[in-house]
């Protein structure tokens, strides 16, 4: 799988579990303000915490593939500019 790839796939399932979790995460709050039974709310905010720190560790691994796709994209660029700098330059035919 390329590089591109594994980013694209990573960056947009991290966004959905780190907005599953917000989600989660206040459905939990509102079942502590409503006073349902302190397992119930403490087991769904659990769930929702692993969901929202799942969700960044992902975005992490995402932010790190499209630094590496941008750094190797800047480094193809500049030796491809030696490489036209080290050419010989070419001497025009002289015949008039």
């Amino acid at each position: 799988m390329s590089t591109r790839t594994k980013w694209l796939l990573l960056s947009v399932v991290s966004l959905l579990l780190i907005g599953a979790g917000l989600c989660i995460f206040s459905e939990a709050a509102h079942l502590k303000h409503s006073g349902q039974p302190t397992g119930q709310w403490v087991l769904l905010g659990t769930y929702s915490l692993i969901l929202i720190n799942g969700g960044l560790c992902l975005l992490g691994q995402a932010i790190r593939f499209r630094v590496m796709m941008d750094t190797r994209r800047i480094v193809r660029r500049e030796i491809k500019k030696k490489a036209r700098s080290l050419r010989p330059k070419r001497k025009s035919p002289s015949g008039a």
